[in-house]
């Protein structure tokens, strides 16, 4: 058998939601990312470590998209989707500041099994996003 060929880490993710200027404003305010490309279809927002997150209108993503002498195969996500960054061992008390400064509920605080902590709120969409501290998975 091959040798499986190597990955080097996932490049993008995507959410979907419905009001696209909302959610853009929202993952710029409370995690200063970047806007690297903005239009009526989508948002493409920089995330720190070479990622990116890809807000989608709910129903533009159901059709083939050209692009790049290709197209993008249809996809979507329906439902409240997770989504995890990862933070620091130092920064905890200030994220959860910073919820509390920007009037987002913690809605759990959970202690893992290898060290780490992670605190859960929701999105407008109501999309479960977490920050989690070292220690969540044996791997980081």
């Amino acid at each position: 058998m091959s040798a499986v060929p190597r990955v080097s880490g996932v490049l993008e993710t995507s959410l979907y939601v419905e009001d696209l200027h909302r959610s853009r404003e929202f993952y710029r305010r409370l995690f200063g990312f970047e806007e690297f490309m903005c239009d009526s279809r989508m948002c493409a927002l920089g995330v720190p470590g070479e990622q990116v997150l890809l807000l989608f209108r709910h129903g533009m993503t159901d059709q083939p998209a050209p692009a790049g002498g290709g197209c993008i195969p249809p996809h979507h996500g329906s439902g409240h989707l997770h989504l995890c960054l990862a933070i620091p061992y130092g920064e905890l008390a200030a994220w959860e500041a910073h919820l509390s400064r920007t009037g987002i509920e913690i809605e759990s605080k959970l202690h893992w099994p290898h060290g780490g902590t992670s605190l859960y709120f929701r999105d407008p969409d109501g999309h479960s996003l977490e920050v989690a501290t070292p220690g969540l998975w044996p791997n980081r």
